[in-house]
């Protein structure tokens, strides 16, 4: 059974960065895509990018694209999201979703809100602050 675990959340001033990683256990996750979704009280969870199996498939949302980058590392079983660029409006509970369909080696699909319930793992969420 595969276990996500993010980590790399916390507190950061406008401008700053931060890497989340979301750790893989209990099974290899080099044949699943994994997708980060995100949540801020009292909004819709929104999604923000994913990443095919092989890793040469990536997606992003309009609000990070040029700020974000998610990468993957398979041989530590870890798929990492490098924050730049941080604003007030990224805080929210970051979540790392994964899914291993036909097509996950080489595609993902962006978990956006009609998609994330398809994902069929799911980590605990790791807290982004972004404040001055």
């Amino acid at each position: 059974q595969l276990q996500l675990v993010e980590s790399g959340g916390g507190l950061v001033q406008p401008g700053g960065s931060l890497r989340l990683s979301c750790a893989a256990s209990g099974v290899t996750l080099d044949s699943f895509a994994v997708g980060w979704f995100r949540q801020a009280p009292g909004k819709a969870r929104d999604g923000v990018s994913c990443i095919s199996g092989s890793g040469g498939y990536t997606d992003y949302a309009d609000s990070v694209k040029g700020r974000f980058t998610i990468s993957r590392d398979n041989a530590k079983n870890t798929v990492y999201l490098q924050m730049n660029n941080l604003r007030p409006e990224d805080t929210a509970l970051y979540y790392c979703v994964a899914e291993n369909a036909s097509w996950s080696g080489v595609h993902c699909r962006f978990p956006g809100p009609s998609v994330i319930y398809d994902y069929d793992y799911w980590g605990q969420g790791t807290q982004v602050t972004v404040s001055s």
